[in-house]
């Protein structure tokens, strides 16, 4: 099938025209209604000749496409484009027929479900757990900038979507690592800005702060529902916008100076670790906040095997990385004794992997249960220089 590059102004052009259709349907319908209350002498509109109007405005040109040729045309169209799409035209997509609707709640599934990310609010909702989502990170040294694209790796003219952009700011005693969605706005008080991850004097130690507003924070017991958001009749006693930290990123000194590569251990206090057990669906997992009862996901480094005839350690990346660097990882989730109900093959499952390709170029590659927001930050902390732990 060839590469369909229709950008979705066209497709609109067309819905509004059908919207217009029939929004003219309706008003001969109510014209028509007000012929009936008239007397019989009075000569009215043959109805069968209506009717066969609204089925072809119904069976337009778009509507009467096969649900998977449509489905594929808008997921091809979706991938062309190079920012988020407007609400607008998911609205108009989903108004024009029955089977449109049906394609376009196809499309608009979590990244958990379908694999895509489709909206903003995808970054921070969780990847899926069969295939990893593939990204790559584009370093600018002059600017002090990381922009996260989609994407296996960067495409002929830069036309990639950019999903995240993070600047770092050096200071006095620490570093912080400004996140969010546009590449030249780097505000806190900016509606743009997603989170923040700031490291200790050694950069040694992360903290990862999202930010969240007063609707997205999590309830008392942990969970999100539909009946606390949206009926609660308490004013919210936080301010609209707060961040919360999610998450630590901690890189083991090497005080010996032993030969080997760095060692990370991360501990995800948004990510319950009960998100891993086998038994219970990963939709239905509560969501953990600092302070409350649950225990996080701890994240570990893959041990790397040493070649001897390289003489360095390696890992297997699957051909998405090709230069060595001490910035290459992979990360595993690191589970305790009392775990039992997590199966075997989650205790080897790669949840990221990030690794340099080129020149200023890194691939990241994560899955479930971390979110892209959640994975780009712990690859940028593989960023900062740390002497104490190489």
């Amino acid at each position: 099938m060839c590469k369909i590059k229709m950008p979705f102004k066209s497709i609109v052009r067309e819905l509004k025209e059908i919207k217009d259709g029939v929004g003219s349907r309706s008003g001969r319908v109510v014209e028509g209604k007000r012929w009936r209350g008239r007397a019989r002498s009075h000569i009215a509109p043959d109805e069968t000749s209506m009717v066969k109007s609204e089925e072809s405005i119904e069976q337009g040109q778009w509507a009467n496409l096969p649900s998977e040729l449509l489905l594929d045309i808008i997921q091809r169209v979706e991938e062309t484009e190079t920012s988020w799409p407007a609400r607008a035209v998911v609205v108009h997509c989903a108004s024009v027929c029955k089977s449109w609707r049906e394609v376009t709640r196809e499309v608009v599934k979590t990244p958990q479900q379908c694999g895509r990310l489709t909206f903003p609010i995808s970054l921070k909702q969780p990847g899926p757990r069969e295939s990893p989502i593939q990204c790559y990170i584009r370093r600018d040294p002059m600017t002090s900038t990381f922009l996260l694209y989609s994407g296996l790796m960067p495409s002929e003219g830069q036309k990639d979507k950019l999903l995240l952009a993070a600047k770092r700011i050096r200071r006095t005693t620490c570093t912080d690592f400004i996140i969010s969605l546009v590449s030249n706005d780097f505000s806190r008080s900016s509606n743009n800005y997603i989170g923040r991850l700031r490291s200790n004097f050694l950069g040694t130690k992360f903290t990862i702060s999202e930010r969240q507003s007063s609707h997205e924070a999590p309830t008392q017991s942990g969970r999100r529902t539909s009946r606390s958001r949206f009926h609660s009749r308490q004013p919210s006693t936080r301010t609209p916008s707060s961040s919360y930290r999610i998450g630590t990123v901690n890189y083991e000194l090497n005080v010996l100076r032993t030969r080997g590569p760095r060692r990370m251990h991360c501990v995800m206090n948004s990510i319950p670790v009960s998100s891993m057990d086998s038994t219970n669906s990963p939709s239905e997992s509560p969501l953990v906040i600092p302070g409350s009862i649950g225990e996080p996901l701890v994240l570990k480094n893959r041990a790397p095997r040493w070649h001897e005839q390289l003489q360095c350690w390696c890992l297997n990346f699957r051909g998405r990385v090709t230069v060595a660097s001490v910035k290459n990882f992979q990360l595993v989730a690191a589970f305790e004794p009392h775990h039992q109900n997590v199966s075997a093959e989650e205790h080897d499952r790669v949840l990221l992997q990030f690794g340099k390709i080129g020149k200023d170029i890194f691939t990241m590659d994560y899955s479930y249960p971390l979110s892209a927001f959640q994975a780009f930050t712990l690859c940028l902390s593989s960023f900062d220089t740390k002497p104490a732990c190489e």
